[in-house]
């Protein structure tokens, strides 16, 4: 019995080294791992730091040099512009400026003119630039005859009976635009009076396809269902300072840039975009609504 203990690994040469060589090993190990650890951690940038080193904005930054200004906006505020506001169209807007919507498009070199940005800034008066190229070949043209005209008065006469009416035609012209002989545009009773805050013209009664006349002589600028609220819609232009327009239609008789004569037929009356049968009929002076019965002649 006693023999067996002493051969234990404990009591053992062989197995006291063998524990020894173990415990040294694992010592070792456990340095090593500590020290790498160590190194890792002392080594490694901060997140922050990495993040500067690539050029990154910060959070919420924005970029200005990647914001590009809206289309005519160095014209904000000008005479002659109009900035787009929330909710409009360039019916509209046409429609408030006593302008044909296509003739701001164009003057705004819009490519697409249902594609307008609120900020964005067009044109709505005529380019001056227009009027300029009209009028010089006008005057180069009567300039050229006038040195052989020293010699004899009759190229001179002729020359001058020929100008007067080019220089007196814009005269006649802007001096009757606000003398329009209107006519009512149905027959029904009055709905509703002229109200700047809440009806921007008046409401007329009837039935449907009743018939609804041009007011005066005219041009067709709008004729459709664009403009929200109006239905089916039609804007004549008379001249540089009225529109007319009349909404709620059932069927529309005429077509853009289509001329009209007072008390031509231009649409049947109905109940588009309304409760009720009925004609709204504005006239608007330089784009502003006006109350019509200060216009149209007692009945």
């Amino acid at each position: 019995m006693t023999a067996s203990f002493s051969t234990a690994p404990e009591s053992h040469p062989g197995g006291q080294r063998a524990g020894r060589l173990l415990t040294t090993c694992f010592l070792a190990a456990a340095v090593l791992l500590l020290s790498a650890c160590g190194t890792r951690s002392l080594s490694r940038a901060p997140v922050e730091d990495r993040g500067a080193g690539m050029g990154r904005a910060p959070v919420g930054a924005v970029d200005t040099a990647s914001v590009k200004p809206l289309p005519g906006a160095e014209n904000a505020g000008k005479p002659g512009y109009y900035t787009v506001k929330p909710g409009d169209t360039l019916i509209r807007i046409g429609l408030d400026t006593g302008q044909n919507w296509r003739d701001i498009g164009r003057w705004s070199n819009l490519e697409n003119p249902n594609l307008i940005e609120v900020g964005q800034v067009l044109r709505v008066t005529p380019p001056v630039e227009s009027s300029v190229a009209v009028s010089r070949p006008v005057t180069s043209g009567s300039v050229t005859p006038l040195p052989p005209a020293s010699a004899s008065s009759a190229p001179a006469t002729a020359s001058a009976s020929a100008a007067k009416p080019a220089a007196s035609a814009p005269a006649s012209a802007s001096g009757g635009e606000d003398d329009v002989a209107w006519i009512w545009p149905a027959q029904g009773p009055v709905l509703a009076g002229f109200d700047e805050a809440k009806n921007k013209g008046m409401d007329i009664a009837g039935k449907t396809g009743d018939p609804v006349m041009a007011s005066a002589d005219g041009r067709v600028v709008y004729a459709g269902a664009g403009l929200r609220g109006y239905g089916n819609l039609i804007i004549l232009k008379h001249n540089n300072t009225f529109l007319t327009a009349y909404a709620h239609n059932q069927t529309l008789l005429v077509k853009e840039d289509q001329s009209v004569r007072k008390g031509q037929k231009i649409a049947e009356m109905g109940a588009s975009d309304t409760d009720r049968v009925k004609l709204h009929f504005e006239i608007r002076k330089q784009g502003k609504p006006v109350d019509p019965a200060k216009f149209l002649p007692a009945k």
